[in-house]
């Protein structure tokens, strides 16, 4: 039985290490690009979930196939490179490049199989809903006229069909190009003819028909095309067809004494497109020669092609997540604005003055963290603004914000990370905005990447300057925060003002801070003041005191840190982790981790805040434990190649709301809860027939945070419950 209660119940009993794997070695680590592969599974079973909407289905679905293809272009794609070159050192589980791309070959058409197979079932639930995604075989005469209709008004100008033959060259396939292939016979002389018909991204994957009232139906665009190829190509008949996908590296390569850094960055951009095929699925049942010309010319080998029956390209079906369905969507939520704000008449400065303010997004609205800099930029006693930017969105109301702020005379300062993967290119664009309006814009390291997220307002206040900071684990970006969980602490204490600072000196200056009074950065002490803390609690335990970690992440396989995590257990330290993603760390294994359990919860929101509570030697929660916020998850890659923070919480509600109420609800969550196993698999509890699982996304819904309650009932913690559903 699966227990995802971790709040009220006890450890499970651990189980004896597989006989002959030697857990002082790789062993000991699950790999971490199995792992990922799992985390897929559970966002593809969220999409056979009944407790979910069903368009809400369809989205994990498209999530899925999205997630997969960003994984084909960067992981596999640097896995592969290494086993071309020969490559055979192992990763921290013992495993070469070669071995794992054949376990990632393995799981991976595995789940691209499955997900024909939950698509196939949420069409047959979609068309008892009233929306029908149809063939060729389904249309009416009607139909035929209408899309007659729409292909010469809407498709015919944007197709650009090329034959294939010595004076055409097979043509180049962008990442995530989708094409037809097609077979054609002369009509008049029976001369064959192979082409290709790239199937346009600027054009809608499913034409909308008329239908009844209460109904909506669909034809996907590449059937529409099918049917028009007589107009594409007159005289010719069709004598055969197969439709095929590529997914290419996109890595970027920059050169590391590169003089102008955007300009780099930009030539970078253009190389990624060229970037080689890792990955071609193709319709099953394909001509044999149109399935040779095409493996040829792109080319890949039988290991990276994919034959699919059913739908390539699963990750545009978010196109028929209907907004005029509501029905079955979730229920519309709308984040609250914070008791406390509201108290002071909007006014940002004046909430946060008071007291330091946590806000859980998406729970809270991020439109506080907006407000914070746009007041901060009408604001004449404000003189000076900071501010980190990792991803943001294309219309984003920080970067006006900035902007305003720098035409209105202040000093503005902005670190744009052009390194944040697949958002190079608007993070060029936001930067040349930024140093239109004559915001100062700095680029960070070439070697590291600032994946912090902070701002800092100065503000005149009297006969002294005041600075405010905004600690965040989560990007600024106000689209994605409506469905990613993140904190976002507000603070205009001194000692966290001050490390701000140098953190920024540190990013525009390379002036590496000497001594930080609360802040630890990576590269320099984040990895090694969690270890410290770690350490602490072992100490704790041998001297009989109570001795706790409770941890949140999106990924932990940081080696060192798992190592440390696997010492406290031994020692007698309870550690229970809520890991979204990736996992290295194998629980409950007697003599190793007895005293480690790790779930994962997939929902209606993204899991994205990191969160770390150390008892101190006493319970959680309590006044002595040690509660800290930090950009970085558990990775190598976060804790030393890049510019994160680790900010520890020392106001009593803000503690009191992260202890009590956020880690509290996470670890209590049984509905949305998969539990790590000793062997790598996870599991879900399963809900007996009237029993209702709690729901701590629910719950976050239905409870305003504390630390933003105004004057009334601050200190209240919430009972861990939610309405029915």
């Amino acid at each position: 039985m699966t227990i995802a209660d971790f709040l009220k119940s006890d450890l499970p009993e651990p189980v004896d290490p597989p006989e002959g794997e030697d857990l002082t070695g790789p062993a000991r680590f699950f790999n971490r690009e199995m792992s990922w592969v799992a985390f897929n599974w559970r966002v593809l079973e969220e999409a056979e979930n009944p407790r979910v909407p069903l368009l809400e289905r369809l989205r994990f679905l498209s999530i899925s196939a999205t997630n997969l293809d960003e994984f084909y272009t960067v992981r596999v794609a640097g896995l592969r490179e290494l086993a071309h070159a020969g490559n055979t050192t192992p990763g921290s589980d013992g495993r070469t490049p070669a071995e794992q791309l054949r376990l990632i070959n393995i799981d991976a058409r595995s789940l691209l199989a499955h997900q024909q197979v939950v698509y196939s079932q949420l069409c047959a639930e979609m068309s008892e809903q009233g929306i029908h995604i149809l063939t060729a075989d389904d249309l009416s005469k009607g139909d035929h006229e209408f899309l007659s209709e729409v292909f010469l008004d809407k498709v015919f100008p944007v197709l650009s069909p090329l034959a294939i033959d010595p004076a055409h060259p097979f043509p180049f396939i962008p990442n995530t190009g989708y094409s037809l292939a097609i077979q054609l016979e002369r009509k008049s002389d029976k001369r064959t003819l192979r082409a290709l018909l790239p199937i346009p991204h600027q054009i809608d994957r499913f034409m909308a028909l008329p239908a009844p009232e209460g109904q909506r139906r669909f034809l996907p665009l590449e059937d529409l095309l099918l049917l028009h190829l007589g107009t594409l190509y007159p005289g010719y008949k069709v004598k055969g067809h197969c439709t095929f996908r590529v997914l290419r590296d996109s890595d970027l390569e920059v050169e590391d004494e590169a003089e102008d850094l955007v300009r780099e960055f930009e030539v970078a951009l253009k190389r990624r497109r060229r970037g080689e095929v890792v990955r071609c699925t193709i319709s099953a049942g394909a001509p044999p020669g149109l399935k040779k010309v095409i493996m040829s010319e792109l080319p890949v080998t039988d290991d990276e092609v994919v034959e699919v029956d059913g739908i390539i390209g699963v990750a545009a079906l978010s196109e028929l997540v209907l907004p005029d369905r509501p029905d079955l969507l979730w229920p519309s939520f709308t984040p609250r604005v914070p008791e406390r704000v509201q108290d002071h008449e909007g006014n940002m400065f004046a909430a946060i003055a008071q007291k330091d303010m946590l806000l859980h997004h998406p729970y809270e609205t991020f439109d506080m963290v907006v407000r914070f800099l746009a007041q901060a930029a009408n604001d004449p006693k404000v003189v000076a603004i900071k501010q980190t930017l990792y991803r943001t969105s294309y219309d984003s109301p920080i970067v006006d914000a900035l902007c305003e702020a720098a035409e209105q005379g202040k000093s503005v300062t902005a670190l744009v990370e052009l390194k944040a993967r697949f958002d190079e290119a608007a993070n060029i664009r936001q930067s040349r905005k930024l140093e239109r309006a004559g915001v100062h814009v700095v680029y960070g390291f070439l070697n590291l990447k600032t994946h912090a997220k902070i701002s800092t307002v100065v503000r005149r206040e009297g006969d002294r300057m005041v600075t405010y900071s905004h600690f965040g684990t989560g990007n600024y970006h106000h689209i994605t925060a409506r469905i990613y969980t993140d904190l976002s602490l507000f603070t205009c204490d001194p000692a966290l003002g001050r490390d701000a600072t140098r953190l920024f000196n540190y990013l525009s200056g390379y002036a590496q801070p000497e001594a930080l009074e609360n802040l630890a950065i990576s590269p320099i002490d984040l990895k090694s003041t969690l270890i410290a803390r770690i350490d602490e609690e072992i100490a704790h335990a041998q001297a009989g005191r109570p001795a706790i970690i409770w941890g949140k992440m999106n990924a932990l396989i940081e080696t060192d840190v798992i190592d440390a995590l696997y010492r406290a257990s031994q020692a007698g330290v309870q550690i229970s982790l809520v890991v979204r993603g990736i996992c290295g760390l194998r629980p409950g294994i007697k003599g190793l981790s007895e005293n480690i359990r790790v779930k994962s919860i997939v929902g209606r929101f993204l899991e994205h805040s990191r969160i770390v509570c150390f008892g101190n030697g006493a319970d959680i929660p309590s006044k002595k434990a040690r509660v800290y916020i930090s950009s970085a998850d558990w990775m190598g890659r976060n804790l030393n190649r890049r510019v994160e923070t680790l900010v520890e919480c020392t106001t009593p509600t803000v503690r009191n709301q992260i202890m009590a109420q956020i880690m509290a609800a996470n670890l209590a969550d049984e509905a949305q809860s998969w539990v790590l196993q000793p062997d790598g698999s996870y599991s879900r509890p399963a809900a007996e027939e009237g029993q209702r699982l709690f729901n701590c996304h629910r719950f976050f819904m239905e409870n305003p945070s504390l630390s933003g309650r105004g004057s009334a009932g601050a200190g209240d913690v919430p009972e861990l419950t939610h309405a029915d559903d």
